[in-house]
């Protein structure tokens, strides 16, 4: 149970990166939506995050969850914001993916 909250911690840290890059786009009271959904998903993210080291060792579940926030962040900034989609990009994604599934096998 605890690595599926890991993971939605993670999709919550995509969540606050995500608000991050709208807000830049935007200005006024856009802007400040945006900054408070930024806030709503740091705190739900972080609170995950700490229910899941309650039983997974703090090392694995931290790399798991900036993993997992940075392959989300990236495909964001390629479907969200229209970032470049390379080969080098895409292949190191597929061996943070890689890293993140491994660390899930070897962790107890």
């Amino acid at each position: 149970m605890n690595w599926i909250i890991l993971f939605i911690a993670g999709l919550f840290e995509v969540g606050f990166a995500t608000c991050l890059g709208k807000a830049r786009e935007t200005s006024g009271s856009a802007a400040t939506a945006w900054m408070a959904g930024f806030f709503v998903c740091l705190t739900i993210s972080m609170y995950l995050l700490y229910k899941a080291t309650q039983t997974l060792p703090i090392g694995t579940a931290y790399a798991v969850w900036t993993g997992v926030g940075a392959v989300g962040t990236v495909l964001a900034g390629i479907f969200l914001f229209k970032e470049p989609v390379e080969f080098w990009r895409l292949f190191f994604l597929t061996t943070l993916i890689a890293s993140i599934i491994g660390l899930k096998f070897v962790s107890h």
